[in-house]
């Protein structure tokens, strides 16, 4: 569309970065919008609403972003399946290879949140150049994760392993493991949520790049969970109808719908995941540079982050 040239680039400095609120009329003449008083809050369900509405509309000019999700996903099988063949067979012996077992089932982890990690950086890479003025292609996207590569693999090996070692906490502690578990796991999501902007735009390394994330989620935790149980919400709202089709399918045998229900299932995880990564670059724009990206035109916004 004509529109998708006319954005124009964050800027500006609306004071100390605090992750306050997304909200106001944004022009795409401005480019940015003040920020809202203070107090100014809604409910978790009204912010993602708008979160939602925010990020899409930024997504509806650059609509081939969400076929870098749709990437992901199918390197992703063909990775797992190379892996999962010959873990398969191993496992059919008489446990002679146990130890190559635990190796291949290492590294199919890690190789999965390699992919994971990788083509997130793609999207947040098309968010920014989007944000920045630019007009991001599927390639322009995943060009900009390929050049911080050796960022990116680094974080994804830390993240992996981090989740390795929770899981582990779950699985031998028994019910408190499970409780100490989901909660370090809880805690390290909401700690790192900027830490792929971060190496990818400041070349930080994963250690560096989680203080860094830390010390900006400083004093709005709060509202940070908030966030994102409120994107978890919506995902489960949008997963309703496929619940309703596959029960149908299963009452009735038609087959057919089953295969329905998968691709709303897919589709609502491709947006989500995108809208996710559009929101994160925001996010991270605003907090590094105390701008309001644009993008957002004709979308009345709250607050999504607040002071605590």
């Amino acid at each position: 569309p004509a529109s998708r040239g006319e954005m124009q680039p964050a800027g500006g400095n609306l004071g100390r970065p605090e992750f306050v609120v997304l909200t106001g009329w944004i022009s795409l003449d401005r480019g940015m919008s003040p920020r809202p008083e203070q107090g100014q809050h809604m409910g978790t369900l009204s912010r993602t609403w708008a979160m939602a509405k925010a990020s899409w509309a930024v997504i509806s000019h650059d609509r081939e972003l969400l076929v870098i999700p749709i990437i992901s996903g199918l390197v992703s099988l063909v990775v797992g399946a190379a892996f999962v063949i010959p873990m398969v067979a191993m496992g059919t012996d008489d446990g002679s290879a146990n130890g190559m077992l635990f190796v291949l089932a290492i590294l199919f982890v890690m190789a999965l949140t390699a992919i994971s990690v990788v083509f997130q950086g793609a999207l947040v890479s098309g968010a920014h150049e989007r944000f920045t003025g630019g007009d991001p292609t599927i390639g322009s996207a995943i060009g900009g994760a390929v050049s911080k590569l050796h960022r990116l693999i680094p974080w994804a090996i830390l993240t992996a392993t981090v989740g390795l070692v929770l899981r582990m906490v779950r699985e031998e502690m028994g019910i408190v493991g499970r409780i100490l578990g989901s909660l370090l796991d809880t805690a390290w999501q909401v700690l790192t949520y900027l830490v792929v902007p971060i190496v990818m735009f400041e070349d930080r390394g994963p250690i560096d790049g989680v203080k860094r994330s830390t010390q900006l989620f400083k004093g709005t935790w709060g509202e940070n969970i908030a966030a994102r149980v409120g994107f978890g919400l919506l995902g489960f709202v949008a997963m309703i109808p496929a619940i309703a089709i596959f029960a149908i399918g299963a009452g009735t045998g038609l087959w057919p719908l089953f295969i329905v229900a998968v691709l709303w299932i897919i589709g609502v995880a491709v947006v989500l995941t995108a809208m996710n990564a559009v929101f994160q670059t925001a996010l991270y724009l605003y907090a590094t540079e105390g701008s309001i990206p644009s993008g957002f035109e004709g979308t009345s916004l709250t607050s999504s982050f607040g002071p605590k």
